[in-house]
């Protein structure tokens, strides 16, 4: 009963909201389950990363169970990184995702017969880890001293907006996102410009939080959403505020099929997706050839 309750106040909730946008494009802008001005978004959004910074891998412990940690494995096993590789990962700054890649590159060498043009490939790797927010940026960098990269030259830390990069065409072997895009107020403009920086052969891969269809999965999905999370923000975090938002933005993402047809509109060819834990998040792929 009490599943029911929560389902039907976030249909009344969400009906207004898409009665209202339902005749604008995806970029339609929105925050959570509010319509704000495109040029008010951006700040909006900086402000709830600003908030969380120093909590956001802990909340992403508790709030996934430490599943997170698989799903950005099974993302990094989608790229086949290689030594030598130059790539971009965007909305990156707590570099989760970009010591996963150095790490499977390393141990790559590893396994293979070493000789001079491995050590070459190797000392030619670049990872550029490009986020909006300087204080996620921070926090990737004080985890990669404690990790001991703090030195690593393969690691290139990039303050910079996902719809306007400060790449140069076809300079990069793949790109990768991870609950990054529904933060945006262009989702098209984010995938053009990862198009747009990718060489020919280049990999796309984005994981995100996105929509489960199970009607009781789904019941049970909503109440943890609307109930759990943010009560835990408030208590871990303090901030009930920016999780509250938090869910409300993964309703307002595109679902699989049509952020997969927005994929392959800005160009990418052989676009799939790959839902895991029945739709709670997927991992979107698409090559530029």
């Amino acid at each position: 009963m009490a599943l029911r309750m929560i389902t039907r106040r976030l249909e009344s909730k969400l009906q207004p909201v898409f009665s209202s946008a339902s005749l604008l494009h995806s970029h339609a802008t929105s925050f959570g389950f509010k319509e704000v001005r495109e040029e008010d978004k951006s700040q909006m959004v900086g402000n709830v990363f600003t908030s969380v910074a120093s909590t956001y891998d802990l909340m992403n412990d508790l709030m996934s169970g430490g599943l997170h940690r698989l799903w950005k494995d099974r993302l990094v096993s989608k790229l086949h990184p290689f030594p030598g590789m130059k790539h971009l990962d965007v909305a990156g700054g707590t570099g989760d995702v970009a010591f996963r890649i150095l790490e499977d590159i390393n141990s790559t060498r590893h396994r293979a017969m070493q000789d001079a043009t491995e050590d070459y490939l190797h000392e030619e790797t670049r990872i550029h880890l490009c986020d909006i927010n300087p204080n996620m940026l921070n926090v990737g960098k004080k985890r990669a001293i404690e990790r001991g990269l703090g030195d690593n030259k393969a690691l290139i830390w990039v303050e910079g907006d996902a719809e306007s990069l400060k790449f140069e065409d076809n300079s990069m072997d793949g790109y990768t996102i991870a609950f990054g895009i529904r933060n945006v107020t262009h989702i098209e403009k984010v995938l053009a410009e990862a198009y747009r920086v990718l060489r020919r052969g280049g990999r796309f891969l984005c994981l995100e939080l996105s929509h489960v269809d199970t009607p009781i999965f789904k019941e049970l999905y909503d109440y943890y959403s609307f109930s759990v999370i943010p009560a835990m923000g408030e208590l871990v975090a303090g901030d009930r505020e920016s999780y509250q938002y938090l869910v409300e933005s993964i309703r307002r993402f595109p679902a699989q099929e049509k952020f997969a047809s927005m994929i392959a509109d800005a160009g990418f060819q052989k676009v799939e997706y790959e839902n895991l834990v029945g739709g709670v998040v997927a991992i979107h792929s698409g090559l530029k050839l």
